[in-house]
């Protein structure tokens, strides 16, 4: 069971944008994640009017490693880390490790 998913709430721990909070967007295989509004670069593209794309200067999202962040924890107002625990019917699910409450419902 993977500890992060998409759609979690992390806050990220190291890098310029250090303290921001964002939901991630996509895990890639390597280790490597994109939060929303987070880790932002500018992209210098070239046109192509075949596809109706236009040229210019793009602001999108970089991938941040998977170390450089935490899952918020919004009761706590701050950065947590999870465990897994294992319910009575054989379930596993996600729990904060700082007061065990339960992160998957």
């Amino acid at each position: 069971m993977k500890k992060l998913k998409k759609d979690d709430l992390v806050i990220v721990l190291a890098g310029k944008d250090k303290g921001k909070t964002g939901e991630i967007t996509r895990i890639l295989d390597n280790d490597r994640v994109y939060v929303s509004g987070v880790n932002m670069i500018k992209r210098h593209t070239k046109g192509n009017p075949q596809a109706g794309q236009p040229g210019g200067i793009i602001e999108k999202e970089a991938s941040l490693h998977i170390s450089n962040i935490a899952i918020f924890n919004r009761g706590a107002g701050k950065a947590d880390r999870v465990g897994i625990k294992t319910l009575e019917d054989g379930k596993k699910v996600r729990v904060f490790k700082s007061n065990g409450e339960q992160i998957d419902n």
